[in-house]
């Protein structure tokens, strides 16, 4: 065995795939550079690290369970009312979030809330923090079944484990009195440990309504809304001037 299939072989046994796929062109560029020891190990590493960086991302990114790809850039902040450039830098800084503080989208349809929401939650992602992404149809169905299915079991379990949780399209589809307690719970469970973005259609006086029961609805927007960032948009619908939702 030549000098180079057992330095791929060692990589190998020692789980450096990172470093596998370039390691002949560091072994070149050290060549020509005439690179001392210490550099050519220093790139080595590097390489090995920045693989498994984006190895995580690219994990963290597929546990989120975002519903697609969105980025702040791609927002179009002058065609909606009730978020600026500058909030949408505040958001993108992540600040809030190591606060846990809680972000609150509302307004009707089609003016890029679960846009906002999946951007901020990607870029959370890119910083390094956990996060997952529910929208609320799936969550209640997650909550009525983690103490039945392993899966939902897992997922509730990773959820409670998130620096950010997202939950998305409140408002759109009744709520059960059941659903409603098992929401408030995990509000609660949540509250002060990790931050939540909510986007809704509905404002605060249909929530009640919505959850049916007033008390509680109560107490957990007095949850939510101790660190929060509240945003009313309004504005043309993305679906309807034609643009991507």
């Amino acid at each position: 065995m030549n000098k180079h299939s057992e330095t791929v072989k060692l990589l190998k046994e020692l789980k450096l795939n990172g470093v596998v796929d370039s390691v002949d062109e560091i072994i070149a560029e050290a060549e020509q550079s005439s690179a001392s020891l210490s550099s050519f190990l220093a790139e080595v590493l590097k390489a090995e690290q920045n693989a498994r960086s984006s190895k995580r991302l690219r994990r963290n990114l597929t546990a989120a369970h975002f519903p697609s790809s969105k980025t702040f850039d791609d927002f179009a902040v002058a065609n909606i009312n009730g978020i600026s450039k500058s909030d949408i830098s505040a958001l993108k800084d992540l600040r809030w979030l190591d606060n846990h503080e809680n972000i609150l989208f509302f307004g009707p349809p089609g003016l890029g809330k679960t846009h906002l929401a999946i951007s901020a939650g990607i870029a959370a992602v890119e910083a390094g923090y956990s996060v997952c992404f529910e929208r609320v149809t799936n969550l209640l169905k997650i909550l009525k079944t983690a103490e039945i299915q392993r899966v939902s079991a897992f997922r509730i379990n990773r959820i409670l484990k998130s620096d950010l949780v997202i939950i998305d399209e409140i408002g759109y589809t009744p709520i059960e009195k059941r659903e409603a307690n098992l929401f408030f719970n995990l509000v609660s469970e949540l509250y002060e440990k990790a931050s939540i973005i909510i986007t809704s259609n509905k404002g605060f006086d249909d929530w009640a309504e919505m959850m049916g029961d007033e008390i509680m609805t109560s107490a957990m927007l007095d949850r939510l809304l101790h660190h929060a960032r509240i945003f009313n948009l309004n504005g043309k619908s993305y679906r309807v001037s034609g643009k991507e939702n």
